[in-house]
């Protein structure tokens, strides 16, 4: 068996080989760019030693000699995977500001492979390193053909756990459009808590209240929760609660018998019984008189029901989902809104941000909905230009995602060839306004509208991009990831 490489020791100068022996070929195919390594460790010629290693193996590499330039790096720099030491120059054995980068690391980006260094004896620390969230070890001094085939083999499957991600996101969401299921059109950070609510409702039978302005998307997310829970073979039923008048109230919701008043002449099956097994979806719950509160309440209370001048008692097995854009524990404290019922309704909130809240998925949406209505008009090649989504994202929004897919329809029935352009859309006067509400923005509002501007003018190229806001490439991609924007190159 051959002799292991040279190796280098944490307490003496390092002289690196000047013929060094070449390192193993990669097991697999390489990256589109090279691997980005960050290595930490407070001695100076380590990580000239490291930094000539990795970068004759193919590999990018920046350096960083404490934990705080550990951390400053990470936030300006695009980085594949951490090398880092366990002891610095202020505590050289126990390893404990060791433990506390990789923990403020892992707080950052739980997903980015970090693998500790730690000397020989040391070997606890690397185990409680492991258990700390570091992928993998490596014994100082180090062997540099184990060195590198460590650092390779993270490489990899931190490569292959973003393909799987991705593709499960794809697939996801190619099996609801072929199954008719609704879906959430979105990759904004804003929305990662929706997503995680109804994935983990959705499976029970807890009522749900879906609060957010209008034209957030209310009645999607409660058809999402029906389609993803048990009861998605049965029926889902939407009705306009806080709409009904006082004299149909009773009828739509609970029915009635024949002869039970003068319109009468047949028996009618209300919302519950229709719904019943399924999902009943209440709209406008906020508006819904008091009156007609009680009358739900009780329903919902008991499980049962009468049908209007039946005296037979009926029980229903009803799971409700309701939604307003009123602010209930206000109505409930001016008097207007139950108590009780609000704790009936809301066993579990999903609050809905704005679209303003959620821009870098503006041009997600318009992409979705101009494929949507381009199939129903038969015009499946359009494309928006530069133009357009950037008066897309100049635009505040007033009636969300409702109005921003109308204002989509509207454009392509305007737009001539292939492209539909900023004229199209007739957002020039509402795009001024928006641009007004600079003032009203906060500074990441501010920040995160102006990359997205930026974007949009060079066709999501974030080198010219980052050139015209003045930020270097890897600047902007920490924001693009900061703020999930997606669609850049």
């Amino acid at each position: 068996m051959s002799e292991p490489q040279p190796v280098f020791s944490p307490t003496t100068p390092v002289v690196p080989p000047t013929t060094p022996a070449p390192a193993p070929a990669p097991v697999s195919a390489p990256a589109a760019r090279p691997s980005r390594i960050l290595v930490a460790d407070d001695q100076a010629d380590v990580l000239e030693a490291l930094r000539l290693l990795l970068k004759r193996d193919g590999h990018a590499v920046v350096t960083a000699q404490s934990p705080a330039g550990a951390l400053a790096t990470l936030e300006t720099e695009d980085v594949d995977l951490v090398l880092m030491d366990l002891n610095y120059a202020r505590d050289t054995t126990s390893g404990k500001e060791g433990m506390d980068l990789l923990s403020r690391i892992r707080a950052q980006d739980a997903t980015l492979p970090v693998v500790v260094m730690t000397a020989w004896g040391s070997v606890e620390g690397a185990v409680e390193a492991m258990r700390g969230g570091a992928r993998d070890y490596v014994q100082k001094p180090w062997d540099n053909t184990r060195l590198l085939a460590t650092l390779r083999t993270q490489l990899e499957l931190s490569r292959a756990l973003k393909r799987s991600r991705r593709l499960e996101d794809e697939n996801q969401h190619l099996r609801r459009a072929q199954s008719g299921l609704p879906d959430l059109v979105s990759e904004s950070r804003a929305m990662v808590p929706v997503r995680r609510m109804i994935e983990r409702v959705a499976p029970s039978a807890a009522n749900v209240l879906v609060t957010g302005e209008h034209g957030t998307g209310k009645e999607v997310v409660a058809r999402l929760l029906h389609a993803s829970s048990t009861r998605a073979d049965r029926a889902f039923v939407a009705v306009n609660s806080g709409g009904l008048s006082e004299g149909v109230f009773e009828s739509e919701l609970f029915g009635h018998v024949k002869g039970a008043f003068t319109d009468a002449k047949t028996d009618r099956t209300g919302c519950f019984e229709l719904a019943d097994g399924g999902t009943l979806f209440l709209d406008e719950i906020g508006n819904m008189p008091l009156s007609q509160q009680a009358k739900l309440l009780r329903v919902l209370q008991t499980g049962e029901l009468h049908p209007v001048g039946s005296s037979k008692t009926r029980r229903v097995d009803v799971r409700v989902v309701s939604a307003t854009n009123v602010d209930l524990a206000k109505a409930v404290a001016e008097g207007r809104f139950r108590e009780d019922l609000l704790y009936r309704l809301n066993t579990v909130e999903i609050p809905l941000p704005a679209l303003r809240e959620r821009r870098e998925d503006i041009p997600l949406l318009a992409s979705h909905f101009l494929a949507e209505h381009g199939k129903r008009y038969g015009r499946n090649t359009l494309r928006m230009t530069p133009g357009a989504l950037e008066a897309l994202l100049a635009y505040p929004w007033p009636g969300n995602v409702r109005e921003l897919e109308h204002a989509v329809e509207r454009a392509l029935l305007m737009s001539v060839g292939d492209e539909v352009s900023a004229e199209d859309l007739l957002l020039r006067r509402a795009g001024r306004e928006g641009l007004s509400r600079l003032e009203e923005m906060t500074l990441e509002e501010v920040e995160r509208y102006l990359i997205e501007r930026a974007l949009a003018r060079q066709e999501g190229n974030v080198s010219e991009a980052a050139k015209g806001l003045g930020l270097s490439r890897s600047a902007l991609y920490r924001r693009l990831q900061y703020y999930g924007i997606k669609g850049a190159r």
